[in-house]
């Protein structure tokens, strides 16, 4: 069964949650080379994610493309450290689950804002998504962008590199004029041209609502689109406790919150940035899987 067909087939899939702060507690977030230099770690947290109830779990590839890593001091293989995320979570995930490629943004901005082409944001995500799409992924997840140009090239050049189902999610800041990103862009508006560009799944990741105002995203995407959203909240919005930033929202709190995004239309759930596995098995617990 492929991914898409799964989803058809279950009322609910069950994503993760974090990588990266799971890996802040491990003391190794950061560190870009961690699919190779700390393997157990990174398998070890697919794994406790799969025991704690989720069908896919997402590679730990967030960032790795040659934009986002060309301004940081390090000595770094970008293919070898795609190709060992996506070996890691397949190794974690076996024959039973499914394995999601994940790219997220360039961190820079398109011109007239920045000073990159569009074309150099193709080839970049090109060269990822082939990358993925080589070793095996069950499917690529674009999340955590704020600017719906580009996602729209990032969807592309995962098309042009395979037939695999594409997901693409978007971070909102406010659920104000129908909910908008820091670029400016509105849910509807994401929903329509994503779906006009050939996405299979839309959704929200991040951002700084939290799971209740999530909802409000997912309804809006609900109404300018027929393909199935996807929601993955942050435990909470973003606190400063000192120099650190924290999410505290307990899970019993968190998966009330993915619920009622489920009441207003998602079909595929998880968490972001400060979930844990204890989410996941609350959320999984509330939804029958475990």
């Amino acid at each position: 069964m492929d991914f898409l067909e799964f989803i058809k087939d279950n009322e609910i899939t069950l994503l993760d949650g974090a990588m990266g702060t799971e890996l802040k507690k491990r003391d190794v977030m950061g560190n870009f080379k961690n699919n190779i230099e700390n393997e157990e770690i990174v398998k070890d947290i697919h794994k406790s994610y799969l025991n704690a109830g989720s069908d896919a779990i997402i590679t730990n590839t967030f960032s790795m493309n040659k934009l986002y890593l060309k301004d940081k001091n390090e000595d770094y293989d970008l293919d070898l450290i795609n190709r060992a995320g996506v070996k890691l979570a397949k190794e974690a995930a076996g024959s039973n689950n499914f394995v999601l490629g994940d790219i997220s943004s360039t961190g820079k901005l398109l011109k007239p804002y920045g000073e990159y082409e569009e074309e150099e944001f193709f080839e970049a995500f090109k060269e990822k998504a082939q990358i993925l799409a080589d070793e095996g992924v069950d499917a690529f997840i674009i999340e955590t962008i704020v600017d719906l140009r580009e996602a729209i090239i990032a969807l592309k050049a995962c098309k042009s590199t395979s037939d695999l189902p594409v997901i693409v999610s978007l971070s909102y800041n406010t659920t104000d004029k129908g909910g908008r990103t820091v670029m400016g862009n509105s849910a509807a508006e994401a929903a329509q041209k994503l779906q006009k560009e050939g996405a299979d799944i839309i959704g929200t990741n991040c951002g700084s609502l939290d799971p209740e105002e999530m909802a409000e995203i997912v309804k809006e995407l609900k109404d300018n689109t027929d393909l199935p959203i996807m929601v993955e909240p942050n435990a909470g919005q973003p606190k400063l406790k000192g120099e650190e930033t924290v999410y505290d929202m307990e899970p019993d709190v968190f998966s009330e919150g993915i619920m009622a995004c489920i009441e207003a239309g998602a079909e595929i759930v998880g968490g972001c940035c400060g979930t844990s596995p204890a989410h996941i098995k609350e959320l999984a617990q509330k939804l029958g899987k475990i």
